[in-house]
């Protein structure tokens, strides 16, 4: 009779080993997230001219292509318009038998290829018109939009997404230049941020719990310690006895400006034996280079405080999202005590095994200790606002307080569209101020998109966009869209260098370029796995490429 295999002796799942690097970023957690998540694309509205040589939707495709390859549960390809033969100079995901097809199968049919645990679909319907069932959006965790699409279009979408929360990422690229820009519903909170690793670590020297002040016992015998033992004490502790021994020569205080921490730092590098045979005092060494990072009081990040100020966070209903049950109770916990729950994590440092493992686990312990204080707290407040969905997983609330200090809700925008919003207008003005600023090449996009919706309407035929004239006017009229106050400060020099970077755009009538497209589609997926795994940071809110010069810039607008 074959017996299991110990736990410890079974190899990675076949899915792990598939998705190895990627769990390594957002762990099983992120990884469920995005198995989850359903992922609308609209690649476009329909043709824009007869004679069109512009190709609208690689880089909706090449966004796809890196959401598939990692395990997306699913996509909708929405694209009315057929396989053109300058579709298939610029798109992979297209063959010469796709000719004259449903681009929106075609391109659907190779994506698949990528991953077989992919659900994937295809509308050829234009996206007003699935947009009037009223199941047609709820069932998507993120729309990407590809343009160019009509102005009247993308605001019915972004307004539809907007009510029912869902996240939409807008995305252009013409030639060697692209851009996007993300709307995120007006609170958007995100637990796992991913800091730097150092910024997570609370040592709490200033404030030792009973426990972690207990510990000392072990090195009272520090002065007499032989070498070895001496050249691995865990420079925490060391940090402690030395502050105890300030604490005596001071009136009980303990260091707390600048030039105290100098001198204490200096007190403790007297304490290293210069000739130790055992090769040095590294621990020493990690204790004099912490001093000013690790001795300082706990303060509340400002992000953090405003968190705990806002409405949601205060008053709670039965409807409250997890994040604010939990949140309220991290407040409740900070008023307390006056600092956060303990992530219980310990840096790497010279030490004995022994010795290390017993301090990590005073700091696991002390981190359980608190986590359970969190969940008792969140488990009266579930009870208050009963009738909840379901209890909240005590897991959950366990990365909420690993991640307490750095938590952060992000307070979206909606995508700019030049609609008279005065931050949008305000933003745009102050970058135009800046000769180098690559906010001329979000305008000429407007520009061009404006171009094409006239042809889209029939207010213009296909020759404008080669008609230098039409691209004046463009310039003129967005100028005029930045209110009166804002376009009288804008001199002829900044009107032409807005010109001057139409003039890509005008030069590829509207075109991609295949490998501009693919590098902007590394970029967004980039945004939108952010989104999907509440993970990481995400775009607030716009992002500029210029391919030519080889350069990017971020702005809220």
């Amino acid at each position: 009779m074959t017996e299991a295999f110990p736990a410890a002796l079974v190899g990675p799942s076949s899915k792990e080993r598939k998705y190895d690097r990627q769990l390594r970023l957002w762990a099983a957690s992120g990884q469920q997230a995005l198995e989850e998540a359903r992922v609308l694309l609209v690649n476009s509205d329909g043709p824009w001219g007869e004679q069109s040589t512009g190709v609208s939707g690689v880089v909706g495709v090449e966004t796809l292509k890196n959401l598939v390859l990692p395990g997306i549960g699913g996509f909708t390809i929405v694209d009315p318009a057929l396989v053109t033969e300058p579709d298939l100079g610029v798109n992979f995901f297209l063959e010469e038998e796709s000719l004259g097809k449903s681009r929106a199968q075609e391109t659907c049919r190779l994506l698949r290829e990528l991953n077989p645990d992919v659900e994937g679909n295809s509308e050829s319907k234009p996206i007003t018109e699935l947009l009037q069932d009223p199941n047609f959006l709820p069932q998507f965790k993120l729309v990407l939009v590809s343009g160019p699409v009509k102005r009247s279009t993308l605001s019915s979408l972004s307004s539809a997404a907007k009510a029912l929360g869902i996240p939409v990422l807008y995305t252009r690229s013409v030639g060697f230049y692209s851009t996007f820009s993300l709307q995120l519903p007006a609170a958007f909170p995100i637990v796992e941020t991913h800091p730097d690793p150092e910024s997570t670590q609370d040592l709490r020297l200033l404030n030792p719990w009973p426990e972690l002040a207990a510990s000392l016992a072990g090195i009272s015998n520090l002065e007499t310690m032989d070498d070895h033992q001496h050249g691995h004490v865990p420079y925490i502790l060391l940090l402690l006895h030395y502050l105890e021994k300030w604490k005596e020569t001071h009136d009980g205080n303990l260091p707390s400006n600048y030039k105290e921490k100098i001198a204490f730092r200096e007190l403790v590098r007297s304490g290293a034996r210069t000739a130790n045979p055992e090769g040095g005092e590294e621990n020493y060494d990690e204790a004099v280079a912490a001093v000013l990072k690790s001795l300082n009081p706990f303060t509340l990040r400002s992000s953090l405080r405003e968190i705990f100020e806002m409405d949601e966070c205060n008053t709670l209903t039965s409807n409250s999202a997890d994040f604010w049950l939990i949140a309220s109770a991290i407040r409740d916990f900070y008023t307390k005590h006056r600092v956060l729950p303990l992530p219980g994590s310990l840096p790497d440092m010279k030490a004995q095994s022994a010795d290390y493992v017993s301090l990590q686990n005073i700091y696991k312990s002390k981190a359980r200790e608190d986590l359970a204080e969190v969940i008792e707290t969140v488990r009266g407040l579930e009870a208050k606002l009963s009738p909840r969905p379901g209890q909240i997983a005590d897991k959950d609330i366990e990365v909420f307080c690993k991640n307490a200090a750095h938590i952060k809700v992000i307070h979206g925008r909606d995508l700019p569209l030049l609609d008279g919003d005065t931050h949008t207008l305000k933003a745009i003005h102050n970058a135009l101020g800046d000769p180098e600023s690559l906010i001329s090449t979000f305008l000429g996009f407007n520009i061009l998109d404006s171009i094409i919706t006239e042809i889209q309407t029939g207010a213009l035929n296909q020759e404008a966009l080669e008609s230098s004239l039409a691209w004046e006017a463009g310039v003129d009229r967005v100028i005029q869209s930045l209110t009166s106050e804002v376009s009288a400060t804008i001199d002829e020099e900044t009107k032409q260098r807005i010109l001057r970077t139409t003039q890509e755009l005008q030069r590829m009538q509207g075109g991609d370029l295949h490998n501009v497209s693919a590098l902007t589609g590394g970029l967004v997926a980039q945004e939108a796995l952010k989104v999907i795994t509440r993970q990481y940071v995400p775009l607030d809110n716009t992002c500029v490429f210029d391919g030519i010069r080889s350069r990017s810039e971020m702005y809220r607008l």
